[in-house]
């Protein structure tokens, strides 16, 4: 016998947890019921529905019809005559209707002897005798749609609930970590970071909380896969809206980002109030603001500059801390030639030439950098590597060796 009060129990349980309505249970109920009885009692054209009564635990059954006429449905079958004399595109048009069914369907005039205003296309049902033994087959399937209709349900919920987090910084706690993947408990579903969206040198252990960006929800036959990053640029971009009011109320604008995460990045903002500094908005009061995100990401340093729609103001500022002496803009190749100090050519570049590969990425530029005496860098990411700039300062290095030996002979 069902237990009603222990079933009332568990959909308030699956509604609390899982976010799933009892509505929907309910009626994923009835329609296995109906399904059941069908197959145990009813015919194979039937429409058969169930009402399940969580209060008493009562289920009635109804047969349904669909109220017809001439005009939507064909009360008898064409014959060869009736399809000589009939027009092409009248016989194809009579042929879209559907046959009539005294199992599903009923006529109008007979529809409204049982029940008056009834129109075309309402239904009207019939009650079917209870039966309270449907088979230990049919109780199988009742079982079986009843878990399959709660499943799509709580896929639909947290389709509903995570579409709605999509881009946005989720938390989780770590469940496993597979062949350098991390698996992240969201309770009701679980996400992944892959090796490759990960801060380099970060570790992480079970039971761990962590947060990332969630950048793709995905529907799989599987189930629900959340793609989750910590190395996205947007990552970056939420981090900052959640500790600088400004951003979050768009007084201040992030307008660029370029990041290699884990080391360094650079960001590019604006104000949408002149009394505002963005800069100073996104550092804090004694840096605090920045220290914060700059501490969620392992330390990687951040530098924020103000974003400027001069191209040569803009490039100068995000080649920052460097001093320029002269910027030099050709607009048709999107290409800024920088000329340095000696002494600013190192730190122009930055460590493996990444200073001017950030600056490139941010402003969308070409960057070529030229120290005083004509040496050049570019910003060309195939040409700029720790690599290339070690093997420049090498040349250099032996040039010098050698008109010092020369001097000396």
């Amino acid at each position: 016998m069902l237990d009603l009060k222990v079933m009332r129990s568990a959909l308030e349980q699956l509604e609390e947890e899982r976010k799933i309505p009892k509505e929907k249970i309910i009626e994923a109920i009835e329609q296995a019921l109906a399904a059941a009885y069908k197959k145990d009692y009813g015919k194979k054209d039937q429409i058969i529905r169930a009402h399940f009564d969580l209060d008493t635990g009562k289920t009635d059954f109804y047969q349904v019809k669909i109220v017809v006429d001439e005009s939507t449905t064909r009360i008898e079958e064409d014959n060869d005559s009736e399809e000589e004399e009939t027009g092409i595109d009248e016989m194809n048009e009579d042929k879209k209707r559907a046959r009539y069914n005294t199992e599903r369907h009923i006529l109008l005039a007979d529809a409204k002897k049982i029940k008056s205003g009834i129109k075309l296309d309402d239904e009207i049902t019939f009650p079917l005798e209870a039966k309270d033994d449907y088979g230990r087959i049919a109780a199988q399937t009742a079982k079986q749609v009843i878990i399959q209709r709660i499943r799509e349900a709580e896929r639909s919920s947290i389709i509903s609930e995570y579409g709605e987090k999509e881009e946005e910084i989720v938390s989780g706690i770590v469940q496993k970590i597979e062949r350098g993947n991390v698996f992240v408990d969201f309770n009701r579903v679980t996400g992944i970071l892959p090796y490759n969206e990960q801060i380099p040198g970060e570790h992480y252990r079970q039971g761990q909380r962590v947060r990332a960006f969630l950048y793709s929800v995905e529907e799989t036959p599987r189930g629900i896969n959340l793609k989750l990053s910590r190395t996205h640029p947007r990552f970056l971009e939420k981090l900052f809206e959640m500790e600088v009011p400004e951003i979050a109320n768009n007084v201040v604008e992030i307008k660029s980002i370029a990041r290699e995460a884990g080391s360094r990045s650079k960001i590019a903002v604006m104000s949408n109030d002149e009394q505002i500094d963005p800069v100073g908005s996104c550092v804090g009061q004694k840096g605090i603001r920045v220290t914060t995100v700059m501490g969620e990401l392992g330390g990687e340093k951040i530098d924020i500059i103000e974003w400027s729609e001069d191209p040569a103001e803009f490039v100068i500022s995000a080649l920052s801390p460097a001093k320029i002496l002269d910027i030099n803009i050709e607009e048709k190749e999107r290409k800024a030639i920088i000329e340095v100090a000696e002494d600013q050519l190192s730190l122009a570049i930055g460590k493996g030439g990444q200073n001017v590969r950030l600056a490139a990425k941010l402003t969308g530029w070409r960057i070529d950098i030229r120290g005083v005496e004509g040496e050049k860098v570019t910003s060309s990411e195939e040409e700029l590597n720790g690599e290339e700039i070690s093997k420049m300062e090498e040349i250099s290095t032996s040039d010098n060796e050698n008109k010092e030996i020369k001097k000396k002979e």
